[in-house]
């Protein structure tokens, strides 16, 4: 009989839930439940809960499409999230068991988002382990763009001279409360003539999230004589200042608007961070690379890191039986 305890989330764990994501080695605000919640409208839900004698030791933000579980589309990462206590062979097991619930739930395949490490309060790639054992393939891999802000970094001439010039220019940088002026006359703009695209999170989303994690959810513009020309939504964990949107009016192009603002977040906003993430220049599933916009990140001092995605089959849970010498 098993030792573990497999159960779906039900809008009675709320409380259980959003507690034990507080206390994990390997979560963030956005697995808070107001954060997965924003666009419920749009997933199917089927995050789990694992306990062990009643004491709940691990959940996995998830959806279902089909017959397929992912960890969860509408978050930026994931995976399976557990404690500081918890040991490997106790991740294996629970993984193990997560994957006979679903194949004992007729799915066929768990798409297992990984957290990139810098987000990891402690050491947390014990996962990765028991996707190597259970023949998970790797089906994605994003490369992230981070500056280390422990270490020197090495800001390129380039950038100096466009610091500069937004100097010369007077640009001024406000932190505010209020997205619309970015998301209207910047952000949904620009996505709309380079890509046919909108924001992930629309006004009224981010307005919302902002209300519910004042502290984590931040909003930077830029402006030239009382007019906005540039912006950045940055999201902060505990080690990390995340860049969730970047974007300037491109009819500025030689102000050094974001230059300008990217130094001041780097350099002074948020320079008690661990990590500055400047996020992903890849597309096609990590299978393109947009060369300018990681050189420009390159050229603040980024480093990159990988943030993998993973395809295993539920039937592969036994292939975690009988692993320990």
């Amino acid at each position: 009989m098993t030792k573990y305890i497999i159960k779906k989330y039900d809008k009675s764990d709320y409380a259980v839930w959003n507690e034990f994501i507080a206390q994990a080695k390997n979560a963030t605000f956005l697995f808070h439940r107001d954060f997965m919640e924003y666009h419920q409208d749009r997933f199917e839900d089927f995050s789990l809960l694992i306990f062990e004698k009643n004491k709940l030791i691990g959940v996995l933000p998830a959806n279902i499409v089909e017959n397929n579980i992912y960890s969860h589309q509408g978050l930026t990462y994931g995976g399976l999230v557990y404690k500081e206590e918890t040991k490997l062979v106790s991740v294996i097991g629970i993984f193990r068991e997560i994957l006979f619930f679903l194949k004992e739930s007729k799915m066929e395949k768990l798409y297992l988002k990984t957290l990139p490490c810098i987000y990891h309060l402690k050491p947390a790639e014990e996962i990765l382990y028991g996707l190597f054992l259970a023949n998970a393939k790797l089906v994605r891999r994003d490369s992230l763009s981070v500056i280390d802000l422990t270490q020197e970094k090495v800001i390129s001439k380039i950038r100096k001279r466009g610091i500069q010039k937004a100097i010369s220019k007077q640009l001024i940088i406000k932190e505010e409360t209020d997205f619309e002026s970015f998301w209207d006359a910047i952000l949904i703009p620009n996505l709309d003539k380079k890509h046919k695209a909108t924001p992930v999170h629309s006004l009224k989303e981010i307005q919302s999230l902002k209300s519910h994690f004042p502290e984590n959810i931040h909003q930077f513009n830029v402006y030239s004589e009382g007019e906005i020309i540039a912006g950045t939504t940055i999201f902060e964990t505990k080690n990390v200042a995340h860049c969730q949107y970047i974007s300037k009016n491109e009819k500025q192009e030689n102000l050094g608007s974001l230059d300008y603002l990217f130094h001041y977040l780097i350099e002074e906003r948020f320079t008690e961070k661990r990590f500055f993430d400047f996020g992903i220049s890849n597309e096609n599933n990590g299978k393109k690379l947009n060369e300018g916009l990681s050189y420009w990140k390159e050229s603040f001092g980024a480093n990159v890191i990988v943030h993998d995605f993973y395809e295993v089959e539920t039937l592969n849970y036994n292939k975690l039986n009988d692993i320990l010498v």
